[in-house]
């Protein structure tokens, strides 16, 4: 039911659009007028009128046209002249002459005869100069052969008309008003489609500009244009003949006419009898055909508008549930590819229903002689329906997802639009491209323009030559080096990271290449870092055991000793003072390793404070130098006098300076001194502690602050491993800066912090 009362909504809005659109386009030619108001008698009575007036009422006289030639004292100046002076014209006759008579063997007769007429013609131009009166009658010699002409081809005008279909079907009954000459061809009171009367009142004659159905200038304008053809052609037959004296020919002048426009008075109409299997009685019979068809397709147009408002205004259309399949493929559509094909539907559809429309006027004349056009019609019927069918529905679907957010996302518009600003993230590569893209398609254009036209192959060599030529040669080696650098990110991506990547000049690929690079070597260092992060876990892990499992050891060791029942007191107590001496040293191993890990991660919290860092480390001496002089280590202080503040957490900076004095203590030489710095430098405090060491500095000096790493690599001390660690890890988290340096044995610290005014 739904599908039934959408096909026809469909029809009847296609009826009232087609009875709309041939109402707009043919009303004006139909409604209020008839047969011999529409412009096809219109044109068929302008020409019959033009021809009436020019090839029977008024014919062109000849030798009256004759009687009205002038010459004036400029045309005979100009005629004389054309050719130049009088010496110039005798000179060039007589050089042309003399190189014929001067010819090898030319007989003495011929030369006799060029001689005669050489003389001729200068005497010719010499009494062109000397004689107006020779001069005047030449000129009016070709004006009367131009006449001549012109009246000829209008006499052959006047037969073509005089035999056509027009004037054999028009009757008239006209009077020259001027002389009363009368001219009747037939009866002008049989019964008739047309007649119009020129009584001459109120200026009613029959003229050719009071009609104004013709005007006959333009019989002038063609005598203008004829006359200089003739005149063209009479100078190329006496030129090649060289006649000098004949050159008035070249001239455009017309000749000068007054041509008498006579009015008439009478009747002139077009009996019914004289349209009998005429081509005008086909078109009168089509006009009233085509007027009653119409006025059916606009009343039928009305019905359906009205049906239309009550479907409408019910809101049952049922347009919507048409072609179910369809509207799932259209939904899956992008929304302004909908939109163009809709547009692009409706485009076809315009024309296909003016072509309706415009069948339907070649069905109504020609339907009795040719039934072609019937299927004409038809066919436009067909496609116009089909075609009105997919836009109406297309456009129905349309106004249901305009307001779908989701499918405009989808759209083909927005994805170019972001294609397009990804194509121009980096502007010279997009410029560079539309650039490209221009170039070639004009290069495209005039080579096709050059193959039409050949004048256009001259112009489009330079350009391809100094234009396409070089734009193609860069953008081939663009695409080259482009290619190159593929290649080579390829290599990378296989993990072969030997060599480097061209760079070559400043493009956008350079710069590529040159970003390939910089991650090539951030890769490899990544590598060897990844190679080092392995190689320090594994000795972390193995340093973490041996640290952990001596003491264990000896604490289980001693634990066994001490469940004998038969020790001494000296004895037991001996391994008492063992035990927790072990027990204390695993307690600061694993609270050192809790410390650092802590720290590395961050979890730790700074509670800074404006400290006196010389005050600090001088405390920090005092409670160490009593194991450096047990140590038999000189060590030298060098604090400034005045303090020195920063904003540090005291507690955890104290950490730093004992971890570093302890540290200097355990692993210097003895019997070396040890040097311990504080100032300040520039907006930095800085803490310095050398030393020589006691043992041979072979490893990497940036692994020395590594988690349990130690000089003594035989792992003979007391200490964790964890003391330069630790105060690295303090240091980072202040924003300070810690560096190691090894110079031989000597080993040096530099702690360098922002200092508080």
């Amino acid at each position: 039911m739904k599908k039934g009362r959408g096909v026809l909504t469909l029809f009847l809005i296609f009826w009232t659009v087609f009875a709309l659109t041939s109402f707009v386009k043919d009303a004006d030619k139909i409604i209020g007028k008839s047969f011999v108001t529409s412009d096809e008698f219109q044109s068929e009575l302008r020409n019959y009128y033009e021809g009436l007036y020019q090839h029977v009422l008024n014919t062109f006289d000849a030798e009256k046209v004759k009687e009205q030639i002038t010459v004036n004292k400029d045309e005979i100046q100009y005629y004389r002249n054309y050719y130049g002076s009088l010496e110039e014209q005798v000179g060039n006759v007589a050089s042309q002459y003399d190189y014929r008579i001067q010819e090898e063997g030319v007989s003495a007769e011929v030369k006799e005869v060029l001689k005669q007429e050489r003389d001729r013609k200068i005497e010719e131009i010499k009494k062109n100069f000397a004689d107006d009166a020779h001069v005047e009658a030449k000129i009016r010699t070709l004006k009367e052969q131009l006449i001549d002409k012109y009246a000829e081809e209008r006499g052959r005008y006047r037969r073509d008309f005089l035999k056509s279909t027009s004037y054999s079907m028009f009757s008239y009954d006209l009077v020259n008003v001027e002389t009363g000459q009368s001219f009747l061809n037939s009866s002008t009171n049989a019964p008739s489609i047309f007649k119009q009367q020129f009584t001459g009142d109120g200026g009613e004659y029959f003229t050719p500009d009071a009609n104004g159905s013709f005007v006959y200038a333009e019989a002038m304008t063609d005598w203008a244009m004829w006359s200089d053809n003739v005149a063209t052609s009479i100078d190329t037959e006496i030129y090649l003949d060289g006649a000098v004296e004949e050159s008035y020919a070249l001239l455009n002048h017309s000749v000068p006419l007054t041509l008498e426009q006579p009015k008439f008075t009478g009747t002139i109409s077009l009996p019914k009898a004289a349209l009998k299997n005429t081509e005008l009685k086909r078109n009168y019979e089509g006009f009233q055909t085509f007027k009653m068809l119409s006025y059916l397709i606009w009343a039928i147009g009305l019905v359906t508008f009205a049906i239309l408002l009550y479907i409408i205004r019910t809101k049952k259309t049922g347009i919507s549930v048409l072609f179910p399949k369809i509207k799932r493929l259209f939904d899956k559509l992008p929304m302004d590819i909908a939109l163009a094909l809709a547009l692009c539907g409706t485009i076809l559809l315009i024309g296909a229903i003016d072509g309706l429309v415009h069948s339907l006027y070649s069905v109504a004349y020609y339907i009795q002689h040719n039934t072609g056009f019937l299927w004409d019609s038809i066919i436009f019927f067909v496609l116009s329906t089909s075609l009105f069918t997919i836009v109406a529905i297309c456009a129905v679907w349309l106004m249901e997802d305009i307001r779908n957010i989701e499918r405009w996302q989808k759209s083909f518009s927005l994805k170019l639009w972001q294609v397009g600003q990804e194509a121009f993230l980096n502007r010279s590569i997009g410029v560079q491209t539309v650039a490209i893209l221009i170039i070639f398609f004009l290069a495209g254009i005039g080579f096709v323009g050059a193959m039409i036209d050949g004048k256009l192959f001259l112009i489009y060599i330079p350009l391809f030559l100094f234009i396409l030529v070089p734009a193609l040669y860069i953008f081939l080696h663009r695409m080259g080096y482009l290619n190159r650098v593929m290649k080579q990110t390829e290599d990378m991506a296989e993990g072969r990271l030997t060599s480097d990547i061209e760079v070559k000049g400043k493009s956008p690929i350079a710069v590529h290449a040159e970003n390939l690079n910089k991650l090539r070597d951030g890769v490899r260092t990544s590598m060897t870092e990844q190679a080092k992060s392995e190689r320090l876990k594994t000795e972390l892990i193995t340093n973490v055991s041996h640290d952990l499992r001596t003491p264990l050891t000896s604490i289980i060791t001693y634990t066994d000793l001490l469940k004998k029942t038969d020790l001494s007191e000296e004895e037991r107590s001996k391994y008492i003072d063992i035990l927790d001496k072990k027990s204390a040293r695993l307690k600061t191993l694993i609270e050192d390793l809790f410390d650092v890990s802590k720290m590395a991660s961050g979890n730790v919290e700074l509670l800074k404070q404006r400290v006196d860092l010389a005050q600090l480390l001088q405390q920090a001496i005092g409670e160490h130098e009593e194991a450096f002089v047990t140590a038999n280590l000189d060590m030298r202080v060098n604090i400034e006098s005045q303090p020195i503040f920063a904003y540090v957490d005291g507690q955890k900076w104290w950490r730093v300076i004992d971890n570093l004095i302890v540290n200097a203590q355990k692993y210097s030489l003895q019997g070396t001194r040890v040097y311990i710095t504080l100032k300040q430098q520039g907006a930095e405090a800085e803490l310095i502690v050398k030393n020589v060491a006691k043992y041979e500095l072979v490893e990497n000096v940036d692994e020395l602050t590594e988690r349990f790493k130690r000089a003594d690599t035989s792992r003979h001390t007391e200490g964790s491993g964890l003391g330069l660690a630790i105060a690295q890890s303090i240091v980072d988290l202040h924003g300070a800066r810690m560096k190691i340096e090894v110079d031989g044995d000597l080993f040096k610290v530099t702690v360098a912090v922002q200092v508080a005014y």
